[in-house]
């Protein structure tokens, strides 16, 4: 294998969100010579991952208030302000072990080789279950709000789900809605305390508890939804939006593929190094199986994971592209 090949480095991100952008940009400064490749699949995101759907973003450290856009922008402006960096727009499709290197196939025709690989490949929504929510996706069934909330100014929507992504969702739709419905299946929404005192105070929203939306209903577009238990005396609620919010499915398909451990909820197994149960992969961020999943930890797992890329080549000697 020629190290100095074109095609050859020494670490390959797969997965261009905030998680491998940070990976990238602290692999740079070990002088490990760089690619990373959009997610794996089922996510069509642009550069920057699911952090540019999000309308505000203020726990992130150094930055008080911004856009998730606007933090991805510079995130990747700093990865890519590092030679050995470079970003494609492509997918990797199979991955193989070439002797001591991995050769990653990707759907333009491309083939990479690398000593080293972290999966930071994210997550996808979790779409709803209910009768009628496949039949009216994308006409009144969505699952973001900050891509199709204000198409419902005036209107009313729901979000169904009960974490903190759903309230943030909730309250940006609020923005544009006249009336918010969070129905939610459990005794109480469990927001971040911020977040909760926000949603109180937001008089557009409804929080309707111990709930379930037992089916979608519409004609051409969505026009309302059917409760397990009435509401201020109605089972049907009118609505003309549904927004989901319920969870998401870890895009782990190609780490599975090629042997990387995952657990029952299809998550990528990490020790504390990032490191996977195969040696020389790692996996980092949304697609992981941690118990808290936010940028921030994505990015610390990302960090982590290139210096310990970095290790594991100079632990197992391996020439490295730009020495």
């Amino acid at each position: 294998m020629d190290v100095k090949s074109q095609n050859h480095y020494d670490f390959l991100i797969i997965g261009a969100g905030g998680t491998g952008l940070s990976a990238a940009m602290y692999a740079a400064r070990m002088n490990l010579k760089t690619l990373v490749l959009g997610a794996s699949s089922g996510a069509e995101l642009p550069i920057g991952g699911i952090i540019t759907l999000t309308d505000v973003v203020e726990n992130y450290p150094g930055f008080i208030r911004l856009t998730g856009t606007e933090l991805a922008q510079k995130i990747e402006e700093h990865a890519k302000s590092y030679p050995q960096v470079t970003v494609k727009e492509d997918r990797a499709t199979e991955i193989r072990k070439d002797g001591q290197f991995f050769a990653i196939k990707t759907g333009e025709g491309k083939t990479y080789t690398a000593a080293t690989l972290l999966f930071a490949t994210g997550a996808k929504w979790r779409e709803l279950p209910m009768k009628g929510a496949e039949e009216f996706k994308n006409r009144g069934v969505h699952y973001c709000a900050l891509c199709d909330g204000p198409v419902y100014s005036g209107k009313t929507v729901c979000v169904v789900g009960g974490s903190d992504s759903a309230a943030k969702e909730a309250l940006f739709l609020a923005q544009h809605a006249k009336k918010v419905y969070i129905i939610y299946r459990g005794e109480e929404i469990r927001p971040e305390p911020h977040n909760a005192k926000l949603i109180a105070k937001e008089k557009k929203i409804a929080v309707v508890n111990r709930t379930n939306v037992t089916e979608i209903r519409g004609e051409k577009l969505v026009k309302s939804v059917v409760l397990d238990r009435a509401f201020e005396g109605r089972k049907e609620l009118q609505m003309d939006g549904v927004f989901g919010a319920i969870g998401h499915i870890p895009l782990s398909d190609l780490a599975k593929a090629m042997g990387v451990a995952i657990n029952k909820k299809n998550e990528i197994v990490i020790n504390r190094d990032s490191s996977t149960s195969l040696p020389g992969v790692f996996a980092a961020g949304d697609v992981v199986d941690s118990g808290f999943k936010q940028l921030i930890t994505g990015v610390a797992e990302g960090v982590i994971a290139s210096h310990s890329a970095f290790e594991y080549i100079k632990k197992s000697e391996i020439p490295m592209a730009l020495e």
